[in-house]
């Protein structure tokens, strides 16, 4: 309904040119806000509907108990079966935030879900064999889970700077909680609410920018970048990946594409990674929510991982 919307507004009532720059542009920002917008009403009005029945400092309790990455892995795993791209991703990692779940273990859903999901795996499985497939989900999984793991070790939660204790909501340890069901209703609409207030221009911001990409920079400009079989080739790609917001789902064929021009299947996927999870849109985003310290951190952390994971495929296959 909201592509159906979008296609409306934009082709039929800006009378726009569906094949034209401009028309793919506007037709990717309004369907993109409308569906993060969305999200986030809906995702963040769910968990604090269920955060009434569970005690932020409960949920804190029982995820800082678990041991040996066992939170990382759920959170992950979590991730990547949830079909969002980066930004999308977003409305549910600030929904752990604000369940005050560690900061490490909603790394890991945030690494991973823009990533890895059933799409993903079934088309890279029908497009490069089953076995790459396996290994590229089992891949994502696993660097969710590590680099969610050395960022929590690393004690960043003072670098969070969305404060969840302004005007609308109380400190979330101590916060009332409401008992009747129309009471958590109210109490859910609120979250959402006060949650979409603070982030909606910053939202804007991002697909705005993800949507003059999507339409006037195209994909075969970067080509030519990481055509080469070099050792270089795979940080490479995973830098040049990050300016362009797509997800792996309609990267895939790209990727394709470029083995079949003989780059290898490594730095092609470091290129689809990079621009999956660290999309310029997605830092902007993220901006609202972190200080620039933890930002460059989680982008350096994730980007070696796509990096080693590029050198891995290309040394199997």
């Amino acid at each position: 309904m909201i592509q159906q919307f979008s296609n409306w507004l934009t082709y039929s009532v800006f009378n726009l040119d569906s094949a034209s720059k401009m028309g793919s542009s506007i037709n990717f920002f309004v369907y993109d806000t409308i569906k993060i917008y969305l999200l986030i009403l809906v995702i963040i009005g769910i968990i604090a509907f269920i955060r009434t029945f569970l005690p932020p400092h409960k949920l804190k309790e029982m995820f800082s108990k678990q041991r040996y990455g066992t939170g990382n892995i759920s959170a992950s795993i979590f991730g990547a079966v949830t079909p969002f791209c980066s930004c999308s991703s977003i409305p549910i990692f600030i929904g752990f935030l604000k369940a005050e779940i560690p900061l490490g273990i909603a790394f890991s859903f945030i690494i991973t879900s823009p990533l890895v999901n059933e799409v993903v795996f079934v088309l890279m499985g029908g497009t490069f064999g089953w076995k790459v497939a396996i290994l590229y989900a089992i891949s994502g999984i696993i660097l969710g889970v590590i680099a969610g793991m050395i960022l929590g070790k690393m004690r960043l939660e003072k670098e969070i700077i969305l404060k969840f204790d302004e005007k609308g909501g109380e400190n979330l340890s101590l916060e009332y909680l409401p008992k009747s069901f129309e009471g958590k209703i109210q109490y859910s609409i609120k979250e959402s609410l006060v949650t979409l207030k603070k982030l909606w221009l910053v939202i804007a911001i991002g697909v705005g920018v993800g949507a003059i990409i999507h339409g006037y920079v195209p994909v075969e400009f970067f080509k030519q970048y990481i055509h080469v079989n070099s050792f270089l080739a795979v940080p490479i790609a995973t830098l040049i990946g990050i300016p362009i917001y797509a997800g792996c789902s309609t990267l895939v064929p790209i990727v394709f594409a470029l083995t079949a021009q003989g780059v290898p299947l490594g730095t092609a996927l470091a290129l689809m990674m990079g621009i999956a999870g660290l999309s310029l849109p997605e830092a902007i985003m993220l901006k609202r929510v972190m200080t620039m310290k933890l930002l460059a951190i989680f982008f350096g952390t994730v980007a070696v991982g796509i990096i080693l994971i590029g050198y891995l495929f290309n040394f199997l296959f």
